[in-house]
């Protein structure tokens, strides 16, 4: 007879669980429409607006490991009570933001709201991993990833409706001419249909908060020490961020987060048990692979997110909001697919899974690149090519990435290093900060290198989208060698065992 993924024993808490994996899927994707929020309601450009992003990738960066010491020196169960709090502290700051009116604010909520989900995600994935027999744990947190895209679908549905839908259609030009009263109202309306589901969100956080207040284990108590090694731990993770930030406030964002990467891990070298455990780390190829995968998986799944609207647009001529349709049926897919993946775990190895996937995907990229736009059919309103196909199936292919590269890394690891290996894997999603930018440098150029690739496809400057037909289907090289990364650690360590050690 077969182990049941999960025991009885510790249902209620892998449901909780779970409920955390779908409350940061939403805030997600619900963050990632701040961005074109907040350059309408602040009238600011592009670059200044994409500091969202930076605030919410360095978060994930720089609290990983500092999350890591919090569950090595409390818990499990003390570091999710620790993850939502601050995600509550963070979305209650977006009150004062919208009274003042201030992105600087913002900026900081947006930074705090996100280091509580670096709590959660380095916290929950091993806990996770750790409630029932090792032989299921891969499947085990596939299960509960099932429901990280289904928050990400909710995120997208609640910032279309209370977010997007409640900004003022005014361009920058009229606002500047509106009396200052005006267009106060307005930026006051918008900023709080901003505030609104953060803050509404916080109601759900404080019963999975309440619940594992009262779920008390036998925990052994907290000593001074341990106490000590957590304060530091964060001072090392937020006061080099926070220095730059306001001494060099011209600094290139994304040298900012790797610099503010470097005071954790200081911290890590600088302890010897920690250092040990690094050592541990550094010597087990199947982790430092895996988070060399994860980095370029969690790259490539948000670039080719990003630019699947723009690729829609250009190849079909349909407008943003019908791209926006094909982006919705591309995570409806990719839900789907994960779910089916998980029972398929019952029957085949994990690893070879993702082999095959990864392939599926390179495939899928070849496709978007060559294929011609020839429409093949149309549902509703929306035409589909063999290479909008193709586009909308990656999502598909990388469904079960995420989750199976942290259960094959962290597979058969030694007990003492598994919290810090599971940072090392949260800090791999700085692959979006680094892969999308990649991308978008050969879009916006069609004399890039890449675009050798694709000389059949016109290189005419597209005024509108800021690009050509050539740069855009040049720049799917990315996702495909990337996808070509995560193909080579599934081949490589497709018979490792992915239990955790006992």
């Amino acid at each position: 007879m077969s182990n049941p993924i999960v025991p009885k024993k510790q249902l209620s808490i892998f449901v909780m669980l779970v409920s955390c994996f779908t409350l940061w899927g939403l805030l997600n994707n619900m963050t990632d429409n701040l961005v074109p929020a907040f350059q309408r309601i602040f009238t600011m450009d592009q670059s200044r607006a994409g500091l969202v992003q930076v605030a919410f990738y360095g978060a994930y960066a720089v609290l990983a490991i500092f999350a890591a010491v919090l569950a090595e020196e409390f818990s499990y169960r003390k570091g999710v009570l620790i993850g939502l709090f601050v995600y509550i502290v963070g979305a209650l700051l977006y009150i004062p933001a919208c009274v003042a009116q201030s992105f600087d604010i913002y900026f900081v909520a947006i930074f705090i709201v996100a280091g509580g989900c670096s709590l959660l995600e380095t916290t929950c994935n091993p806990y996770v991993l750790s409630l029932g027999d090792g032989e299921t744990a891969v499947r085990r947190l596939n299960f509960a990833q099932m429901f990280n895209p289904v928050g990400s679908m909710a995120g997208i549905v609640l910032a279309q409706q209370l977010i997007l839908s409640h900004l003022n259609p005014a361009t920058a030009e009229e606002r500047a001419l509106m009396d200052p009263q005006t267009r106060e109202s307005i930026i006051h309306n918008e900023l709080f249909w901003v505030c609104a589901p953060y803050v509404g969100l916080c109601a759900i956080a404080a019963f999975i908060w309440l619940f594992f207040l009262l779920k008390r284990d036998g925990e052994k108590k907290i000593g001074a020490s341990a106490f000590g090694r957590v304060l530091t731990a964060l001072l090392f993770s937020v006061a080099p961020m926070t220095m730059l930030y306001f001494i060099f406030p011209d600094m290139d964002k994304i040298l900012w987060v790797l610099c503010g990467v470097a005071g954790p891990v200081v911290y890590v070298i600088l302890l010897k048990d920690y250092r040990a455990m690094l050592a541990t780390l550094l010597s087990t190829p199947r982790y430092w692979f895996g988070v060399v995968a994860q980095f370029f998986y969690v790259g490539v799944q948000i670039a080719a997110w990003t630019w699947l609207n723009v690729y829609c647009q250009k190849e079909l001529g349909v407008t943003p909001a019908q791209g926006a349709i094909y982006y919705t049926i591309a995570i409806s897919l990719f839900i789907a697919a994960r779910w089916i993946a998980t029972f398929l775990m019952k029957y085949f190895n994990p690893a070879p899974m993702m082999a095959v996937f990864a392939a599926g995907a390179i495939a899928s990229c070849l496709g978007v690149m060559y294929l011609p736009t020839r429409i093949i059919f149309t549902a509703g309103n929306l035409p589909f090519s063999w290479n909008i196909v193709c586009l909308v199936a990656m999502s598909g292919f990388m469904s079960l990435m995420f989750p199976t590269i942290y259960g094959i890394a962290l597979g058969n690891l030694e007990p003492k290093a598994l919290k810090l290996g599971a940072s090392g894997l949260i800090m791999a999603i700085l692959g979006g900060a680094i892969i999308t930018p990649w991308m978008a440098d050969i879009i916006g150029n069609v004399d890039s290198f890449w675009c050798r690739l694709v000389p059949m496809f016109s290189d005419a400057w597209d005024e509108n989208l800021r690009l050509s037909q050539m740069s855009l289907r040049a720049s799917f090289v990315v996702p495909a060698i990337c996808f070509a990364v995560v193909f080579a650690y599934a081949t490589i360590f497709g018979k490792a065992k992915t239990g955790k050690k006992q």
